[in-house]
Protein backbone atom coordinates (compact mmCIF):
# COMPACT_ATOMS: atom_id res chain seq x y z
CA UNK A 1 0.00 0.00 0.00
CA UNK A 2 1.24 3.53 -0.69
CA UNK A 3 2.29 5.59 2.30
CA UNK A 4 -0.33 7.89 3.76
CA UNK A 5 0.38 11.62 3.99
CA UNK A 6 0.54 11.21 7.78
CA UNK A 7 3.20 8.50 7.51
CA UNK A 8 5.26 10.61 5.10
CA UNK A 9 5.06 13.59 7.45
CA UNK A 10 6.15 11.46 10.38
CA UNK A 11 9.08 10.07 8.39
CA UNK A 12 10.10 13.59 7.39
CA UNK A 13 9.99 14.77 11.00
CA UNK A 14 12.18 11.84 12.00
CA UNK A 15 14.71 12.72 9.29
CA UNK A 16 14.89 16.29 10.55
CA UNK A 17 15.14 15.18 14.19
CA UNK A 18 17.93 12.67 13.56
CA UNK A 19 19.84 15.19 11.46
CA UNK A 20 19.58 17.85 14.14
CA UNK A 21 20.55 15.49 16.96
CA UNK A 22 23.54 13.90 15.25
CA UNK A 23 24.91 16.58 12.88
CA UNK A 24 26.40 20.04 13.22
CA UNK A 25 24.55 22.84 11.49
CA UNK A 26 27.28 24.90 9.85
CA UNK A 27 27.85 28.63 10.39
CA UNK A 28 25.18 28.94 13.07
CA UNK A 29 24.27 28.51 16.70
CA UNK A 30 23.08 24.94 17.18
CA UNK A 31 20.17 25.82 19.46
CA UNK A 32 16.98 26.17 17.49
CA UNK A 33 18.32 24.56 14.30
CA UNK A 34 15.55 22.63 12.57
CA UNK A 35 16.70 21.82 9.04
CA UNK A 36 14.04 21.47 6.39
CA UNK A 37 13.91 17.95 4.96
CA UNK A 38 14.38 18.06 1.19
CA UNK A 39 12.95 14.88 -0.29
CA UNK A 40 13.22 15.60 -4.02
CA UNK A 41 14.17 18.29 -6.51
CA UNK A 42 13.76 18.90 -10.22
CA UNK A 43 14.42 21.87 -12.46
CA UNK A 44 14.31 25.09 -10.45
CA UNK A 45 12.28 23.57 -7.62
CA UNK A 46 12.81 21.35 -4.60
CA UNK A 47 10.23 19.48 -2.57
CA UNK A 48 10.10 18.94 1.17
CA UNK A 49 9.08 15.79 3.03
CA UNK A 50 5.45 16.90 3.16
CA UNK A 51 5.33 17.42 -0.61
CA UNK A 52 5.51 21.23 -0.61
CA UNK A 53 7.36 22.79 -3.57
CA UNK A 54 9.87 25.62 -3.26
CA UNK A 55 11.47 27.77 -5.94
CA UNK A 56 15.23 27.47 -5.52
CA UNK A 57 15.93 31.17 -5.99
CA UNK A 58 19.62 30.95 -5.05
CA UNK A 59 20.37 27.54 -6.63
CA UNK A 60 21.02 26.08 -3.15
CA UNK A 61 24.44 27.63 -2.44
CA UNK A 62 24.66 29.41 -5.80
CA UNK A 63 25.80 26.18 -7.42
CA UNK A 64 23.01 24.16 -9.07
CA UNK A 65 23.41 26.08 -12.32
CA UNK A 66 21.82 23.40 -14.52
CA UNK A 67 18.86 23.04 -12.21
CA UNK A 68 18.09 19.88 -10.31
CA UNK A 69 18.11 16.40 -11.77
CA UNK A 70 19.42 17.08 -15.26
CA UNK A 71 18.97 13.65 -16.80
CA UNK A 72 22.19 13.67 -18.85
CA UNK A 73 24.37 14.52 -15.87
CA UNK A 74 22.57 11.99 -13.68
CA UNK A 75 23.25 9.32 -16.28
CA UNK A 76 26.88 10.47 -16.58
CA UNK A 77 27.35 9.81 -12.86
CA UNK A 78 26.02 6.28 -13.27
CA UNK A 79 28.04 5.73 -16.45
CA UNK A 80 31.26 6.84 -14.79
CA UNK A 81 30.56 4.53 -11.85
CA UNK A 82 30.18 1.64 -14.26
CA UNK A 83 33.34 2.61 -16.16
CA UNK A 84 35.68 3.32 -13.24
CA UNK A 85 34.83 4.44 -9.72
CA UNK A 86 38.30 5.20 -8.41
CA UNK A 87 41.94 5.38 -9.34
CA UNK A 88 44.77 6.86 -7.31
CA UNK A 89 45.83 10.31 -8.58
CA UNK A 90 49.15 9.02 -9.87
CA UNK A 91 47.35 7.23 -12.71
CA UNK A 92 45.87 8.56 -15.94
CA UNK A 93 42.18 7.92 -16.59
CA UNK A 94 39.91 8.56 -19.56
CA UNK A 95 37.70 10.82 -17.41
CA UNK A 96 40.71 12.91 -16.45
CA UNK A 97 41.83 13.29 -20.07
CA UNK A 98 38.32 14.08 -21.34
CA UNK A 99 37.71 16.81 -18.77
CA UNK A 100 41.15 18.33 -19.22
CA UNK A 101 40.54 18.65 -22.96
CA UNK A 102 37.06 20.09 -22.37
CA UNK A 103 38.36 22.69 -19.93
CA UNK A 104 40.72 24.04 -22.57
CA UNK A 105 37.61 24.96 -24.61
CA UNK A 106 36.00 27.14 -21.93
CA UNK A 107 38.64 28.44 -19.52
CA UNK A 108 40.32 31.80 -20.21
CA UNK A 109 43.13 31.25 -22.71
CA UNK A 110 46.45 30.63 -21.03
CA UNK A 111 45.16 28.55 -18.13
CA UNK A 112 46.17 25.06 -19.15
CA UNK A 113 47.58 23.11 -16.21
CA UNK A 114 45.11 21.60 -13.74
CA UNK A 115 44.86 20.28 -10.22
CA UNK A 116 41.55 18.59 -9.42
CA UNK A 117 40.23 18.68 -5.85
CA UNK A 118 36.79 18.02 -4.38
CA UNK A 119 35.71 21.52 -3.30
CA UNK A 120 36.45 25.19 -3.78
CA UNK A 121 38.04 25.25 -0.35
CA UNK A 122 40.54 22.54 -1.34
CA UNK A 123 41.20 24.18 -4.69
CA UNK A 124 42.08 27.43 -2.90
CA UNK A 125 44.40 25.54 -0.57
CA UNK A 126 46.16 24.19 -3.67
CA UNK A 127 46.35 27.70 -5.16
CA UNK A 128 48.01 29.12 -2.05
CA UNK A 129 50.60 26.35 -1.91
CA UNK A 130 51.32 26.60 -5.63
CA UNK A 131 51.72 30.39 -5.45
CA UNK A 132 54.12 30.15 -2.53
CA UNK A 133 56.15 27.33 -4.05
CA UNK A 134 56.38 28.96 -7.48
CA UNK A 135 57.35 32.43 -6.21
CA UNK A 136 59.39 31.49 -3.16
CA UNK A 137 57.42 34.16 -1.29
CA UNK A 138 54.94 33.87 1.55
CA UNK A 139 52.33 36.59 2.01
CA UNK A 140 48.99 36.62 0.21
CA UNK A 141 46.77 39.69 0.02
CA UNK A 142 43.03 39.08 0.26
CA UNK A 143 40.16 41.53 0.77
CA UNK A 144 37.87 42.11 3.72
CA UNK A 145 34.55 41.30 2.08
CA UNK A 146 35.59 37.89 0.79
CA UNK A 147 35.02 34.20 1.38
CA UNK A 148 37.53 31.62 0.19
CA UNK A 149 36.63 28.48 2.17
CA UNK A 150 36.63 26.87 5.58
CA UNK A 151 39.86 24.86 5.84
CA UNK A 152 42.95 26.22 7.58
CA UNK A 153 44.44 28.44 4.87
CA UNK A 154 41.21 29.25 3.04
CA UNK A 155 39.48 30.49 6.18
CA UNK A 156 42.59 32.48 7.05
CA UNK A 157 42.26 34.11 3.62
CA UNK A 158 38.60 34.89 4.23
CA UNK A 159 37.92 38.50 5.12
CA UNK A 160 34.37 38.20 6.45
CA UNK A 161 33.43 37.30 10.06
CA UNK A 162 33.57 33.56 9.46
CA UNK A 163 37.33 34.04 9.94
CA UNK A 164 37.05 35.61 13.38
CA UNK A 165 36.67 32.40 15.36
CA UNK A 166 39.91 31.08 13.87
CA UNK A 167 42.07 34.11 14.71
CA UNK A 168 44.98 34.70 14.85
CA UNK A 169 45.12 32.20 12.00
CA UNK A 170 45.09 34.82 9.23
CA UNK A 171 48.13 36.82 10.27
CA UNK A 172 49.97 33.74 11.47
CA UNK A 173 49.32 32.09 8.10
CA UNK A 174 50.66 35.00 6.07
CA UNK A 175 47.34 36.50 4.90
CA UNK A 176 46.79 40.25 4.99
CA UNK A 177 43.71 42.19 3.98
CA UNK A 178 42.96 45.06 1.63
CA UNK A 179 39.75 47.06 1.20
CA UNK A 180 37.16 45.49 -1.03
CA UNK A 181 35.86 47.16 -4.19
CA UNK A 182 32.42 48.44 -3.28
CA UNK A 183 31.32 51.48 -5.23
CA UNK A 184 27.98 51.61 -3.40
CA UNK A 185 29.58 51.98 0.03
CA UNK A 186 33.32 52.51 -0.45
CA UNK A 187 35.32 51.32 2.57
CA UNK A 188 37.93 54.04 2.00
CA UNK A 189 35.30 56.77 1.48
CA UNK A 190 35.94 57.56 -2.17
CA UNK A 191 33.45 58.05 -4.98
CA UNK A 192 33.72 56.45 -8.40
CA UNK A 193 34.88 57.54 -10.97
CA UNK A 194 36.64 60.47 -9.30
CA UNK A 195 38.51 57.97 -7.10
CA UNK A 196 40.59 56.76 -10.07
CA UNK A 197 40.29 53.21 -8.64
CA UNK A 198 41.99 54.05 -5.34
CA UNK A 199 41.13 50.59 -3.98
CA UNK A 200 43.49 49.02 -6.55
CA UNK A 201 46.19 51.58 -5.76
CA UNK A 202 45.81 50.69 -2.09
CA UNK A 203 46.77 47.10 -2.93
CA UNK A 204 49.83 48.36 -4.79
CA UNK A 205 50.75 50.38 -1.70
CA UNK A 206 50.47 47.20 0.38
CA UNK A 207 52.69 45.25 -2.03
CA UNK A 208 55.34 47.98 -1.90
CA UNK A 209 55.29 48.13 1.89
CA UNK A 210 54.92 44.43 2.67
CA UNK A 211 57.90 42.31 1.87
CA UNK A 212 57.45 38.84 0.50
CA UNK A 213 54.03 39.08 -1.26
CA UNK A 214 53.42 35.98 -3.34
CA UNK A 215 49.89 36.64 -4.61
CA UNK A 216 46.72 38.68 -4.50
CA UNK A 217 43.46 36.70 -4.35
CA UNK A 218 40.16 38.25 -5.40
CA UNK A 219 36.68 37.09 -6.25
CA UNK A 220 36.29 38.98 -9.57
CA UNK A 221 32.63 39.38 -8.61
CA UNK A 222 32.35 38.96 -4.85
CA UNK A 223 29.88 36.22 -3.91
CA UNK A 224 28.12 35.85 -0.59
CA UNK A 225 29.52 39.15 0.67
CA UNK A 226 27.26 41.14 -1.59
CA UNK A 227 27.72 40.35 -5.31
CA UNK A 228 30.11 43.29 -5.57
CA UNK A 229 30.82 44.08 -9.22
CA UNK A 230 34.02 46.08 -9.76
CA UNK A 231 34.18 49.09 -12.08
CA UNK A 232 35.58 48.35 -15.55
CA UNK A 233 39.08 49.62 -14.77
CA UNK A 234 39.63 47.63 -11.57
CA UNK A 235 40.73 44.16 -12.68
CA UNK A 236 42.87 45.37 -15.60
CA UNK A 237 44.58 47.79 -13.19
CA UNK A 238 45.11 45.04 -10.62
CA UNK A 239 46.51 42.76 -13.33
CA UNK A 240 49.07 45.43 -14.27
CA UNK A 241 49.99 46.06 -10.64
CA UNK A 242 50.64 42.36 -10.08
CA UNK A 243 52.72 42.17 -13.27
CA UNK A 244 54.76 45.21 -12.28
CA UNK A 245 55.67 43.75 -8.90
CA UNK A 246 56.11 40.08 -9.77
CA UNK A 247 53.04 39.08 -7.77
CA UNK A 248 50.62 36.36 -8.91
CA UNK A 249 46.92 37.12 -9.38
CA UNK A 250 44.52 34.43 -8.14
CA UNK A 251 40.88 34.61 -9.28
CA UNK A 252 38.45 32.77 -7.01
CA UNK A 253 35.59 31.89 -9.36
CA UNK A 254 34.04 29.20 -7.20
CA UNK A 255 30.73 31.07 -7.24
CA UNK A 256 30.97 33.53 -10.13
CA UNK A 257 32.18 31.01 -12.72
CA UNK A 258 30.31 28.68 -15.06
CA UNK A 259 27.99 31.15 -16.74
CA UNK A 260 26.62 32.71 -13.58
CA UNK A 261 27.54 36.26 -14.68
CA UNK A 262 26.70 35.84 -18.36
CA UNK A 263 30.24 34.81 -19.34
CA UNK A 264 31.90 31.45 -18.82
CA UNK A 265 34.00 33.12 -16.13
CA UNK A 266 33.64 36.54 -14.55
CA UNK A 267 37.18 37.60 -15.54
CA UNK A 268 36.05 37.36 -19.17
CA UNK A 269 34.01 40.56 -18.68
CA UNK A 270 37.26 42.51 -18.36
CA UNK A 271 39.57 40.53 -20.64
CA UNK A 272 41.84 39.59 -17.75
CA UNK A 273 43.64 36.26 -17.39
CA UNK A 274 44.77 35.46 -13.85
CA UNK A 275 47.85 33.40 -13.10
CA UNK A 276 45.69 30.98 -11.15
CA UNK A 277 41.94 30.43 -11.41
CA UNK A 278 40.07 28.49 -8.76
CA UNK A 279 36.56 27.19 -9.28
CA UNK A 280 34.07 24.54 -8.15
CA UNK A 281 30.25 24.55 -7.65
CA UNK A 282 28.90 24.97 -11.19
CA UNK A 283 31.61 22.79 -12.75
CA UNK A 284 29.31 19.82 -12.02
CA UNK A 285 26.21 21.84 -11.13
CA UNK A 286 27.13 20.59 -7.63
CA UNK A 287 25.84 17.10 -8.41
CA UNK A 288 29.27 15.71 -7.56
CA UNK A 289 31.94 17.44 -5.41
CA UNK A 290 34.67 18.82 -7.67
CA UNK A 291 37.08 21.73 -7.37
CA UNK A 292 39.60 22.96 -9.92
CA UNK A 293 42.83 24.91 -9.56
CA UNK A 294 44.04 25.99 -13.02
CA UNK A 295 47.38 27.68 -13.63
CA UNK A 296 49.38 29.13 -16.48
CA UNK A 297 52.10 27.23 -18.30
CA UNK A 298 54.66 29.58 -16.75
CA UNK A 299 53.76 28.43 -13.26
CA UNK A 300 53.57 24.82 -14.42
CA UNK A 301 57.08 25.02 -15.89
CA UNK A 302 58.52 25.83 -12.47
CA UNK A 303 57.57 22.37 -11.27
CA UNK A 304 59.37 20.60 -14.11
CA UNK A 305 62.50 20.86 -11.99
CA UNK A 306 60.97 21.52 -8.57
CA UNK A 307 59.03 19.20 -6.31
CA UNK A 308 55.24 19.62 -6.48
CA UNK A 309 54.46 19.21 -2.79
CA UNK A 310 50.69 18.74 -2.82
CA UNK A 311 48.08 16.03 -3.33
CA UNK A 312 45.40 13.96 -1.63
CA UNK A 313 43.50 10.71 -1.96
CA UNK A 314 40.50 12.13 -3.84
CA UNK A 315 42.52 14.27 -6.26
CA UNK A 316 41.32 13.72 -9.84
CA UNK A 317 38.69 11.26 -8.61
CA UNK A 318 37.15 9.69 -11.75
CA UNK A 319 33.62 9.82 -10.36
CA UNK A 320 33.88 13.61 -10.06
CA UNK A 321 35.50 14.19 -13.44
CA UNK A 322 33.24 12.24 -15.79
CA UNK A 323 30.04 14.15 -14.91
CA UNK A 324 31.85 17.48 -15.25
CA UNK A 325 32.37 16.85 -18.96
CA UNK A 326 28.65 16.32 -19.47
CA UNK A 327 27.79 19.34 -17.32
CA UNK A 328 29.85 21.56 -19.62
CA UNK A 329 28.31 19.92 -22.68
CA UNK A 330 24.83 20.55 -21.29
CA UNK A 331 25.66 24.20 -20.66
CA UNK A 332 26.80 24.47 -24.27
CA UNK A 333 23.78 22.59 -25.64
CA UNK A 334 21.28 24.67 -23.67
CA UNK A 335 23.25 27.91 -24.28
CA UNK A 336 23.04 28.73 -20.59
CA UNK A 337 25.89 31.25 -20.57
CA UNK A 338 24.06 33.21 -23.24
CA UNK A 339 20.78 32.75 -21.38
CA UNK A 340 22.19 34.31 -18.22
CA UNK A 341 23.32 37.32 -20.23
CA UNK A 342 19.97 37.61 -22.00
CA UNK A 343 17.97 37.52 -18.77
CA UNK A 344 20.15 40.10 -17.01
CA UNK A 345 18.26 43.20 -18.27
CA UNK A 346 14.94 41.66 -17.26
CA UNK A 347 16.12 40.90 -13.73
CA UNK A 348 17.81 44.27 -13.37
CA UNK A 349 14.67 46.14 -14.43
CA UNK A 350 12.49 44.17 -12.03
CA UNK A 351 14.89 44.79 -9.16
CA UNK A 352 15.17 48.50 -9.92
CA UNK A 353 11.37 48.69 -9.83
CA UNK A 354 11.41 46.88 -6.50
CA UNK A 355 13.97 49.36 -5.17
CA UNK A 356 11.76 52.28 -6.22
CA UNK A 357 8.87 50.86 -4.20
CA UNK A 358 10.72 49.95 -1.01
CA UNK A 359 12.60 52.50 1.13
CA UNK A 360 14.51 49.64 2.78
CA UNK A 361 16.29 48.74 -0.48
CA UNK A 362 19.53 50.68 -0.66
CA UNK A 363 21.09 49.06 -3.71
CA UNK A 364 20.62 46.39 -6.34
CA UNK A 365 23.61 45.16 -8.35
CA UNK A 366 24.81 42.19 -10.33
CA UNK A 367 25.69 40.59 -13.63
CA UNK A 368 23.95 37.83 -15.57
CA UNK A 369 21.84 35.81 -13.14
CA UNK A 370 23.87 36.88 -10.12
CA UNK A 371 22.34 39.78 -8.18
CA UNK A 372 22.23 41.20 -4.68
CA UNK A 373 19.51 43.26 -3.03
CA UNK A 374 21.00 45.27 -0.17
CA UNK A 375 18.80 46.49 2.66
CA UNK A 376 19.48 49.62 4.67
CA UNK A 377 17.91 51.27 7.68
CA UNK A 378 18.68 54.66 6.20
CA UNK A 379 19.27 55.29 2.50
CA UNK A 380 21.13 58.53 3.03
CA UNK A 381 23.67 57.10 5.48
CA UNK A 382 23.53 53.57 3.99
CA UNK A 383 23.32 52.23 7.54
CA UNK A 384 22.49 48.50 7.46
CA UNK A 385 19.95 46.88 9.75
CA UNK A 386 22.55 44.47 11.06
CA UNK A 387 26.33 44.20 11.35
CA UNK A 388 28.93 41.45 11.15
CA UNK A 389 29.04 41.44 14.94
CA UNK A 390 25.29 40.76 15.06
CA UNK A 391 25.83 37.73 12.85
CA UNK A 392 28.50 36.07 14.95
CA UNK A 393 26.67 36.87 18.20
CA UNK A 394 23.49 35.21 16.96
CA UNK A 395 21.29 38.29 16.99
CA UNK A 396 18.15 38.23 14.82
CA UNK A 397 18.82 39.53 11.32
CA UNK A 398 16.19 41.41 9.34
CA UNK A 399 17.14 39.59 6.13
CA UNK A 400 16.65 36.23 7.85
CA UNK A 401 13.18 37.25 8.99
CA UNK A 402 12.25 38.09 5.42
CA UNK A 403 13.82 34.88 4.07
CA UNK A 404 11.78 32.84 6.56
CA UNK A 405 8.54 34.39 5.36
CA UNK A 406 9.53 33.85 1.74
CA UNK A 407 10.23 30.19 2.47
CA UNK A 408 6.75 29.85 3.93
CA UNK A 409 5.45 31.19 0.61
CA UNK A 410 7.49 28.65 -1.35
CA UNK A 411 10.62 30.62 -2.26
CA UNK A 412 14.07 29.73 -0.93
CA UNK A 413 16.60 32.59 -0.98
CA UNK A 414 20.07 33.03 0.48
CA UNK A 415 20.47 35.92 2.91
CA UNK A 416 23.70 37.22 4.43
CA UNK A 417 24.00 40.06 6.97
CA UNK A 418 22.18 42.81 5.08
CA UNK A 419 21.48 41.49 1.60
CA UNK A 420 19.91 38.71 -0.43
CA UNK A 421 21.67 36.77 -3.17
CA UNK A 422 19.46 36.13 -6.19
CA UNK A 423 21.11 33.41 -8.26
CA UNK A 424 18.58 30.90 -9.56
CA UNK A 425 19.49 27.97 -11.81
CA UNK A 426 20.43 29.25 -15.27
CA UNK A 427 17.44 27.38 -16.74
CA UNK A 428 15.03 29.65 -14.84
CA UNK A 429 12.04 31.06 -16.74
CA UNK A 430 10.71 34.61 -16.57
CA UNK A 431 7.59 33.24 -14.89
CA UNK A 432 9.73 31.66 -12.17
CA UNK A 433 11.71 34.86 -11.76
CA UNK A 434 8.44 36.76 -11.35
CA UNK A 435 7.23 34.27 -8.73
CA UNK A 436 10.40 34.66 -6.66
CA UNK A 437 10.52 38.43 -6.95
CA UNK A 438 6.85 38.72 -6.02
CA UNK A 439 7.58 36.95 -2.75
CA UNK A 440 10.51 39.27 -2.05
CA UNK A 441 8.38 42.30 -2.92
CA UNK A 442 5.67 41.13 -0.52
CA UNK A 443 7.89 40.56 2.49
CA UNK A 444 10.16 43.59 2.14
CA UNK A 445 7.40 45.30 4.11
CA UNK A 446 9.10 43.82 7.19
CA UNK A 447 12.20 45.92 6.52
CA UNK A 448 10.23 48.93 5.28
CA UNK A 449 8.55 49.14 8.69
CA UNK A 450 11.95 49.45 10.39
CA UNK A 451 13.57 52.19 8.31
CA UNK A 452 14.44 55.48 9.92
CA UNK A 453 11.67 57.99 9.40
Amino acid sequence: MPETAEAKTLASEEITAVTRQTNYGTWRFQKGWKPLHIADAEGCWFIDGAGKRYLDFSAQLMCVNLGHKNSRVVEAIAEQARELCYAAPGFATAARARLSAKLLEVLPAGLDKFFFATSGTEANEAAFKIARMATGKTKIISRYRSYHGSTAASIAATGDPRRWAMEPGGKASGFIFAPETNCYDCPIKHTYPACNIACADYIEHMIRNESDVAAVIVEPVVGTNGVLVPPPEYLPRLRRICNDHGVLLIADEVMAGWGRTGKWFAVNHWGVTPDILVTAKGITSAYIPLGLCATTATIAAFFDDHYFAHGHTYEAHPLTLGPAVVTIEEMQRLKLVERAAELEPYVRARLEALKANHPSVGDVRGLGLFFAVELVKNRASKQPFNTMRDKVEGKPLVVDQIATQMLADGVSIQSWLSHFVIAPPLIVTKEELDFGLAALNKHLSIADALVDA
